[in-house]
Protein backbone atom coordinates (compact mmCIF):
# COMPACT_ATOMS: atom_id res chain seq x y z
CA UNK A 1 0.00 0.00 0.00
CA UNK A 2 1.34 3.33 -1.02
CA UNK A 3 0.73 6.67 -0.31
CA UNK A 4 -0.08 7.68 -3.62
CA UNK A 5 -2.84 4.83 -3.57
CA UNK A 6 -4.17 6.16 -0.24
CA UNK A 7 -4.65 9.51 -1.29
CA UNK A 8 -6.49 8.04 -4.32
CA UNK A 9 -8.88 6.47 -2.65
CA UNK A 10 -9.66 8.84 -0.10
CA UNK A 11 -10.02 11.25 -3.24
CA UNK A 12 -12.71 8.47 -4.30
CA UNK A 13 -14.37 8.30 -0.98
CA UNK A 14 -14.89 12.50 -0.58
CA UNK A 15 -15.84 13.06 -4.00
CA UNK A 16 -18.52 9.76 -4.64
CA UNK A 17 -19.67 9.31 -0.45
CA UNK A 18 -19.61 13.54 0.66
CA UNK A 19 -22.41 14.55 -1.51
CA UNK A 20 -26.03 14.60 -0.04
CA UNK A 21 -28.12 16.06 -2.57
CA UNK A 22 -26.17 14.35 -5.40
CA UNK A 23 -27.49 11.56 -3.17
CA UNK A 24 -31.00 12.35 -3.60
CA UNK A 25 -30.61 12.71 -7.26
CA UNK A 26 -29.51 9.57 -7.57
CA UNK A 27 -32.00 7.66 -5.11
CA UNK A 28 -34.94 9.14 -7.67
CA UNK A 29 -33.10 8.17 -10.30
CA UNK A 30 -32.73 4.27 -9.16
CA UNK A 31 -36.40 4.37 -8.10
CA UNK A 32 -36.99 4.46 -11.84
CA UNK A 33 -35.69 0.85 -11.96
CA UNK A 34 -35.72 -0.33 -8.17
CA UNK A 35 -38.27 -1.52 -5.41
CA UNK A 36 -37.71 -2.79 -2.20
CA UNK A 37 -36.98 -6.67 -2.26
CA UNK A 38 -35.55 -6.52 -6.04
CA UNK A 39 -32.00 -7.46 -6.65
CA UNK A 40 -29.29 -5.23 -8.52
CA UNK A 41 -25.41 -6.30 -9.30
CA UNK A 42 -22.99 -3.38 -9.19
CA UNK A 43 -20.58 -3.97 -11.42
CA UNK A 44 -17.21 -1.90 -11.35
CA UNK A 45 -18.78 -0.73 -7.67
CA UNK A 46 -15.37 1.13 -6.71
CA UNK A 47 -16.22 3.14 -2.98
CA UNK A 48 -19.79 2.02 -3.37
CA UNK A 49 -21.98 5.47 -3.75
CA UNK A 50 -24.26 3.63 -6.04
CA UNK A 51 -24.45 0.32 -3.38
CA UNK A 52 -25.82 2.78 -0.48
CA UNK A 53 -28.51 4.01 -3.05
CA UNK A 54 -29.48 0.90 -3.78
CA UNK A 55 -29.81 0.33 -0.17
CA UNK A 56 -31.47 3.34 0.56
CA UNK A 57 -34.11 2.10 -1.79
CA UNK A 58 -34.29 -1.71 0.15
CA UNK A 59 -32.77 -3.18 -2.88
CA UNK A 60 -30.18 -6.54 -2.52
CA UNK A 61 -26.92 -5.76 -3.89
CA UNK A 62 -24.52 -7.87 -5.19
CA UNK A 63 -21.15 -5.36 -5.66
CA UNK A 64 -18.11 -6.15 -7.78
CA UNK A 65 -14.83 -4.49 -6.96
CA UNK A 66 -11.49 -6.06 -8.46
CA UNK A 67 -9.46 -2.93 -6.56
CA UNK A 68 -7.99 -4.20 -3.23
CA UNK A 69 -7.59 -0.90 -2.11
CA UNK A 70 -11.49 -0.41 -3.01
CA UNK A 71 -12.76 -3.17 -1.88
CA UNK A 72 -11.64 -2.76 1.17
CA UNK A 73 -13.46 0.56 1.91
CA UNK A 74 -16.11 -1.52 0.71
CA UNK A 75 -16.60 -3.83 3.21
CA UNK A 76 -15.63 -1.72 5.81
CA UNK A 77 -18.62 0.35 4.88
CA UNK A 78 -21.35 -2.37 3.60
CA UNK A 79 -19.38 -5.33 5.07
CA UNK A 80 -21.91 -5.99 7.54
CA UNK A 81 -24.96 -5.47 5.73
CA UNK A 82 -26.76 -8.58 5.20
CA UNK A 83 -28.69 -7.33 2.06
CA UNK A 84 -25.22 -6.74 0.12
CA UNK A 85 -22.60 -9.12 -1.16
CA UNK A 86 -19.23 -8.13 -2.01
CA UNK A 87 -17.13 -10.21 -4.35
CA UNK A 88 -13.45 -8.93 -5.21
CA UNK A 89 -13.78 -9.64 -8.55
CA UNK A 90 -14.11 -8.17 -11.95
CA UNK A 91 -16.72 -8.97 -14.80
CA UNK A 92 -16.05 -10.38 -18.24
CA UNK A 93 -16.71 -12.40 -21.48
CA UNK A 94 -15.76 -15.40 -19.77
CA UNK A 95 -14.36 -16.14 -16.18
CA UNK A 96 -10.85 -16.66 -15.61
CA UNK A 97 -7.97 -14.01 -14.74
CA UNK A 98 -7.63 -10.70 -16.76
CA UNK A 99 -4.93 -7.77 -15.87
CA UNK A 100 -5.94 -4.82 -14.24
CA UNK A 101 -4.47 -1.84 -15.13
CA UNK A 102 -4.36 0.29 -12.27
CA UNK A 103 -4.47 4.39 -11.71
CA UNK A 104 -3.10 4.74 -8.19
CA UNK A 105 -3.67 8.54 -8.06
CA UNK A 106 -7.64 8.17 -9.82
CA UNK A 107 -8.77 4.42 -9.02
CA UNK A 108 -12.03 5.40 -10.42
CA UNK A 109 -10.56 5.29 -13.87
CA UNK A 110 -8.55 1.92 -13.53
CA UNK A 111 -9.57 -0.54 -16.70
CA UNK A 112 -9.07 -4.06 -17.87
CA UNK A 113 -9.43 -2.40 -21.55
CA UNK A 114 -6.21 -1.51 -23.03
CA UNK A 115 -7.77 0.32 -25.74
CA UNK A 116 -9.49 3.15 -23.19
CA UNK A 117 -5.81 3.47 -21.86
CA UNK A 118 -4.92 4.49 -25.81
CA UNK A 119 -7.68 6.57 -26.11
CA UNK A 120 -6.87 8.00 -23.12
CA UNK A 121 -3.37 9.32 -23.94
CA UNK A 122 -2.78 12.66 -24.92
CA UNK A 123 -6.69 13.46 -25.07
CA UNK A 124 -8.30 16.91 -23.76
CA UNK A 125 -8.83 16.51 -19.97
CA UNK A 126 -7.17 13.35 -19.47
CA UNK A 127 -3.73 14.99 -18.99
CA UNK A 128 -1.58 13.71 -16.50
CA UNK A 129 -3.89 10.13 -15.93
CA UNK A 130 -0.78 7.73 -15.08
CA UNK A 131 -1.92 3.83 -14.97
CA UNK A 132 1.28 3.37 -12.91
CA UNK A 133 0.22 -0.28 -11.33
CA UNK A 134 -0.46 -3.55 -12.65
CA UNK A 135 -2.68 -6.16 -11.22
CA UNK A 136 -3.94 -9.75 -11.73
CA UNK A 137 -7.65 -10.02 -11.20
CA UNK A 138 -10.41 -12.73 -10.97
CA UNK A 139 -13.30 -12.65 -13.72
CA UNK A 140 -16.98 -14.04 -13.77
CA UNK A 141 -19.68 -13.18 -16.01
CA UNK A 142 -23.17 -11.89 -15.44
CA UNK A 143 -24.75 -15.17 -16.70
CA UNK A 144 -22.63 -16.44 -13.92
CA UNK A 145 -24.06 -14.16 -10.96
CA UNK A 146 -27.37 -14.28 -12.84
CA UNK A 147 -27.25 -18.60 -12.30
CA UNK A 148 -25.93 -17.58 -8.13
CA UNK A 149 -27.84 -14.88 -7.60
CA UNK A 150 -30.96 -14.61 -9.59
CA UNK A 151 -32.54 -12.19 -11.91
CA UNK A 152 -31.30 -8.52 -11.23
CA UNK A 153 -33.96 -5.84 -11.74
CA UNK A 154 -30.84 -3.49 -12.40
CA UNK A 155 -27.73 -3.89 -13.46
CA UNK A 156 -24.88 -0.69 -13.40
CA UNK A 157 -21.85 -1.43 -15.61
CA UNK A 158 -18.96 0.78 -14.95
CA UNK A 159 -15.60 -1.00 -16.26
CA UNK A 160 -13.79 2.12 -18.39
CA UNK A 161 -14.00 0.76 -21.61
CA UNK A 162 -14.61 -2.63 -20.46
CA UNK A 163 -18.25 -2.78 -20.86
CA UNK A 164 -18.69 -4.44 -24.28
CA UNK A 165 -16.81 -7.47 -23.10
CA UNK A 166 -19.26 -7.19 -19.26
CA UNK A 167 -22.38 -7.58 -21.93
CA UNK A 168 -20.87 -10.31 -23.84
CA UNK A 169 -20.86 -12.33 -20.74
CA UNK A 170 -24.79 -11.75 -20.18
CA UNK A 171 -26.58 -13.94 -22.77
CA UNK A 172 -30.03 -13.07 -21.63
CA UNK A 173 -32.22 -10.02 -21.18
CA UNK A 174 -32.42 -8.09 -17.64
CA UNK A 175 -35.16 -5.49 -16.98
CA UNK A 176 -32.67 -2.49 -17.13
CA UNK A 177 -29.66 -1.90 -16.93
CA UNK A 178 -26.85 1.10 -17.11
CA UNK A 179 -23.25 1.21 -18.96
CA UNK A 180 -20.83 4.38 -18.75
CA UNK A 181 -19.81 6.02 -21.81
CA UNK A 182 -17.03 8.26 -22.82
CA UNK A 183 -16.21 10.54 -24.98
CA UNK A 184 -12.77 9.43 -26.00
CA UNK A 185 -14.25 5.80 -26.48
CA UNK A 186 -17.73 6.08 -27.88
CA UNK A 187 -17.46 3.27 -30.08
CA UNK A 188 -17.35 0.98 -26.76
CA UNK A 189 -20.76 2.54 -26.16
CA UNK A 190 -21.73 2.14 -29.41
CA UNK A 191 -20.87 -1.86 -29.26
CA UNK A 192 -22.93 -1.81 -25.66
CA UNK A 193 -25.78 -0.88 -27.52
CA UNK A 194 -25.67 -3.39 -30.29
CA UNK A 195 -25.25 -5.81 -28.16
CA UNK A 196 -28.65 -5.23 -25.77
CA UNK A 197 -30.19 -4.48 -29.29
CA UNK A 198 -29.57 -8.16 -30.53
CA UNK A 199 -30.76 -9.23 -26.46
CA UNK A 200 -34.54 -8.07 -27.07
CA UNK A 201 -36.27 -5.32 -27.19
CA UNK A 202 -34.15 -2.56 -25.31
CA UNK A 203 -34.98 1.25 -25.84
CA UNK A 204 -32.47 3.91 -24.24
CA UNK A 205 -31.80 6.79 -22.67
CA UNK A 206 -28.87 8.50 -20.89
CA UNK A 207 -27.59 10.56 -17.94
CA UNK A 208 -24.62 13.56 -18.68
CA UNK A 209 -22.10 12.75 -16.00
CA UNK A 210 -22.76 13.04 -12.77
CA UNK A 211 -25.96 15.03 -12.95
CA UNK A 212 -28.47 11.68 -12.49
CA UNK A 213 -30.71 13.51 -15.03
CA UNK A 214 -31.91 11.67 -17.90
CA UNK A 215 -31.71 13.17 -21.08
CA UNK A 216 -35.05 12.20 -22.91
CA UNK A 217 -37.36 11.18 -20.84
CA UNK A 218 -39.17 9.11 -22.61
CA UNK A 219 -36.57 6.27 -23.96
CA UNK A 220 -35.63 6.24 -27.38
CA UNK A 221 -34.37 2.85 -29.85
CA UNK A 222 -31.28 2.11 -30.93
CA UNK A 223 -30.08 4.09 -33.70
CA UNK A 224 -31.54 7.51 -32.23
CA UNK A 225 -29.19 6.73 -29.09
CA UNK A 226 -26.08 6.26 -30.95
CA UNK A 227 -26.73 9.65 -33.06
CA UNK A 228 -27.12 11.38 -29.51
CA UNK A 229 -23.70 9.52 -28.54
CA UNK A 230 -21.91 10.55 -31.81
CA UNK A 231 -22.96 14.28 -31.57
CA UNK A 232 -21.71 14.86 -27.78
CA UNK A 233 -19.09 17.59 -27.80
CA UNK A 234 -15.87 16.15 -26.31
CA UNK A 235 -15.86 18.06 -23.57
CA UNK A 236 -19.31 16.10 -22.07
CA UNK A 237 -17.02 13.74 -21.76
CA UNK A 238 -18.58 10.76 -19.90
CA UNK A 239 -22.33 9.64 -18.53
CA UNK A 240 -24.36 6.66 -18.36
CA UNK A 241 -26.76 5.03 -21.02
CA UNK A 242 -29.76 3.00 -19.34
CA UNK A 243 -30.88 0.62 -20.92
CA UNK A 244 -35.17 -0.29 -20.55
CA UNK A 245 -36.46 -3.71 -21.66
CA UNK A 246 -39.47 -2.92 -23.64
CA UNK A 247 -42.00 -5.08 -22.57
Amino acid sequence: MTSRALAGLFRSLRLYRGDGPRHAAMDRLHARFLRAGDLAIDVGAHVGDRVASFRRLGARVVALEPQPLCHRALRLLHGRDPGVVLLRAAAGAAPGRIDLMVNRANPTVSTAAPDFVAAAAGAPGWEGQDWDARIEVEVTTLDALVAAHGVPAFVKIDVEGFEPEVLRGLTRTVPALSFEFTTIQRDAAETCIDLLAARGPYRFDAALGESQRLEFGTPVDAARMKVWLRALPHDANSGDVYAILDV
